[in-house]
């Protein structure tokens, strides 16, 4: 805790009863802001922020707390949650002391995470060790133990080590480029699948919001070379099919989300196995990361790329050209054969490569430039911080990659323009530079990037609500 009161730090020696009720009038009288005697949701919540403690369950606390049910805590009930809590806290700094030297070092907390089933490697368990260090000796005593957690309403290890899990080392904002990894107990508990519904119900949300945006960009892609801008392109689309056809093509597109989803994280599993091979534990470095996850979105992208194919057909369908999905299919099928269903493949699975290097290349600098300025001594940047990461490294990933993605979607369509050439991906490319200029290969970026922002605020309202639902903490 950065900013926690310095009555509430350090003194290497056991503190006397009386110094321990000291400790805690003073944090109750810092945290009552109205000076009513009482702290409710709202003071504790603004004290606690005050004081540098991002992650809390403000909530919890106070239900647990709260004995006579009025909402708010008075001394006694803050001092029961304060006196309860820190006889947890030092059992849990016991239970990791394992030569009770007083101290927690690197070492006991790898040995104490191994023995939960969650590998860590060195260098992570160094992260966890200097987000608590307060005095830079590289170990932790029960001050800094307990000044760190004591706002953390956690019962015992596991819960601690989850959040060391999620809250410290594997923030990585790669978003659908590298899914969670998950230790043994959390796959017994049910989490995977339950991160994986919170997932695609959030991505379900965010597509079908931000459906106007996309269908232009594929639009603009294909159709862009007549000189059609973002204003003339949608209404161009009103006048062909209403407003409803604005969302042409999107059925499929988050159909394909679960799917996905799943053969994605699937595929990351046996590839980190396939890395890690004989090493010892750990989770995978940046490098490895970026390897998993690229190869895993390849074997994702392969299993459903047909579905691609329907989603871009559908997008650019006239009133009446295909009753649905099954229709689209069947007459791709009939006119154009299997192969059609692979057209585009190539630059597709290009793209994959400098998309995911560069998004998780630039995720990490971003955090760690923030990290290393605005919070010395924590590897826990935020919530928002992580999220603006992650917004940024994704379009700079999307700059990267858009011209094999305007060229795949172009190759996706060509089959359904009447009389046109059916060119190769180098065909295409030197049909649109030599027709267009550079400026041809990002068109329809426009209106990409006008959906990066709502799709991401809409992603994160609806995945956290999901989390919350299905019993998933943060």
């Amino acid at each position: 805790l950065a900013g926690l009161p310095c009555g509430c730090i350090r003194a290497r020696c056991e503190e006397s009863g009386a110094e321990r009720e000291k400790r805690w009038t003073e944090l109750f009288q810092q945290l009552d802001l109205n000076k009513d005697g009482r702290i409710d949701v709202h003071e504790l919540r603004s004290g606690l922020a005050a004081w540098g403690v991002a992650r809390t369950d403000v909530d919890e606390i106070v239900r647990v707390s709260d004995t006579n049910q009025d909402g708010q805590l008075d001394f006694e009930e803050f001092t029961r949650y304060l006196r309860t809590h820190e006889k947890e806290l030092k059992l849990m700094f016991r239970s990791l002391d394992r030569n009770n030297d007083g101290q927690i070092d690197v070492g006991e907390i790898q040995q104490s995470l191994h023995s939960l089933g969650v590998e860590v490697s060195t260098e992570q368990a160094y992260r966890i060790l200097r987000s608590m260090d307060r005095d830079g000796t590289m170990t932790i005593d029960w001050n800094e133990w307990r000044d760190h957690f004591l706002f953390n309403p956690f019962r015992n290890m596991e819960d601690i080590a989850h959040y060391w899990k999620h809250s410290l080392m594997l923030d990585i904002g790669e978003q659908l480029t590298v899914p969670d990894e998950f230790s043994e107990r959390e796959r017994r508990a049910g989490l995977v699948w339950r991160q994986l519904v919170a997932g695609a119900m959030a991505g379900a949300v965010s597509r079908t919001g931000t459906a106007p945006l996309d269908r232009l960009k594929v639009f603009l892609q294909v159709h862009g070379s007549g000189g059609a801008s973002l204003w003339s392109g949608l209404r161009g689309m009103v006048q062909e099919g209403g407003v409803q056809s604005l969302w042409r093509g999107n059925g499929i597109n988050v159909l394909k989300i679960a799917p996905e989803s799943a053969i994605k994280f699937m595929a990351y599993e046996q590839i980190k196995w396939l890395i890690r091979g004989c090493k010892d534990g750990g989770s995978l470095r940046v490098q490895e990361r970026f390897i998993a996850g690229s190869l895993a979105g390849a074997t994702a992208q392969t299993i459903i790329y047909p579905m691609e194919v329907l989603k871009t057909r559908l997008t650019l369908r006239k009133t009446g050209q295909y009753s649905g999905m099954v229709d689209c299919a069947r007459q791709i099928l009939r006119k154009e054969g299997v192969r059609a269903f692979y057209r585009g493949y190539v630059p597709n699975t290009l793209g994959i490569i400098p998309y995911a290097g560069i998004d998780l290349a630039v995720y990490e600098t971003l955090k760690n430039a923030w990290l290393q300025r605005y919070c010395v001594g924590s590897a826990d940047p935020g919530v928002l911080v992580l999220l603006g990461c992650g917004t940024v490294s994704s379009t700079c990933g999307q700059l990267a990659s858009y011209p094999l993605a305007l060229i795949r979607t172009r190759m996706q369509a060509q089959a359904s323009t009447e009389g046109a050439p059916k060119l190769t991906m180098v065909g295409q490319f030197k049909h649109i530079v030599s027709h267009e200029g550079v400026p041809g290969l990002y068109r329809g970026i426009a209106p990409n990037f006008l959906k990066v922002i709502p799709a991401v605020s809409i992603s994160y309202v609806v995945y956290e609500h999901m989390k919350k639902a299905l019993g998933v903490g943060s």
